[in-house]
């Protein structure tokens, strides 16, 4: 099915010469990252951009504008240099799920120069309703409790829910498991696939909740495909992990940063200098080309 959504976050994925490429990027890389999306434009390739946990409404020490940042993480979307073929928010668009948040976010995501932009909730998105207000502002045209998938240039995407029935870590039910499963039925094996979603679907840190307690499940029906990219959110920093054909990217937020894994009592919002905030924050980009086998990421810290 093909998902009516417009919004989106700050992730860069780009494939040159079937190598992938995933680095953080400072403003010296900015114009190379420029000059590698007009040579994309030229040869017809997909460039999409991934933002992620702008927690919307979220009032804190660990970055006392929240709303300022995800602006400047729109204008440096704006500032690539290309226009995105789609924008993804992979989730925690707003902190408390309040009505007020998702206009807010939603009004925002209107100044992102690109022709689509997609969601997918995160838990912060569905707090006291199930999701039910998060639906109503972006879940036009999706399935079940929000979940859809989608096809361009040559690459099949799916976006997933697995922040409703939270126990401790991510879940995704039989429900969606069995939409994956008839979702991916028809399709070559051949064909690039990307996942998106909020929580991982890997074991990144089972002990604060940063997996998916049923997600081997679709991992099972993504190991025929040659080349399957899972993009997430939630952990508010980068982190890539290869097992076999699937390659999963965390992606880092425009809010404020959480620790690494185990290095502190729980994964609570972390006060660093001012000056340090931004280079916890940022926006990812990534590329395509129809005959390439991988996608190639670019990870780049808030301007």
């Amino acid at each position: 099915m093909r998902h009516a959504g417009w919004f989106g976050g700050a992730v860069v994925l780009t494939v040159a010469s079937g190598e992938v490429i995933s680095h953080i990027a400072d403003s010296r890389d900015t114009n190379a990252g420029a000059a590698a999306g007009a040579v994309a434009a030229g040869s017809g390739a997909l460039r999409f951009v991934q933002v992620s946990d702008s927690h919307i409404g979220f009032q804190g020490p660990a970055n006392m504008d929240v709303a300022g940042s995800f602006t400047e993480a729109i204008n440096q979307v704006n500032s690539l240099g290309f226009r995105p073929d789609f924008v993804m928010h992979s989730g925690d668009l707003t902190h408390l799920s309040t009505a007020g948040q998702f206009d807010q976010v939603k009004q925002m995501m209107t100044g992102m120069k690109t022709d689509r932009v997609f969601t997918v909730p995160g838990e912060h998105d569905s707090i006291g309703d199930a999701g039910r207000a998060y639906r109503r502002t972006f879940g036009m045209g999706t399935l079940g409790d929000g979940w859809y998938s989608f096809d361009t240039h040559g690459v099949h995407f799916i976006a997933l829910v697995n922040t409703l029935s939270l126990e401790k870590l991510g879940h995704l039910g039989n429900a969606q498991i069995d939409f994956v499963r008839k979702d991916l039925a028809g399709l070559p094996s051949d064909t690039p696939v990307v996942v998106f979603s909020h929580i991982p679907l890997f074991a990144m840190y089972p002990k604060w909740g940063w997996s998916t307690d049923d997600a081997l499940k679709v991992i099972a029906l993504l190991r025929r495909f040659s080349s399957v990219t899972c993009l997430n959110g939630h952990v508010h920093q980068l982190f890539t992990k290869t097992e076999g054909n699937i390659t999963f990217h965390s992606a880092t937020t425009t809010a404020y940063p959480l620790p690494k894994p185990g290095r502190a009592p729980a994964p609570t919002p972390q006060v660093v200098p001012a000056r340090q905030l931004k280079d916890a924050l940022g926006i990812r980009s990534v590329g395509y080309r129809q005959g390439d086998r991988e996608l190639a990421i670019k990870d780049q810290r808030l301007a």
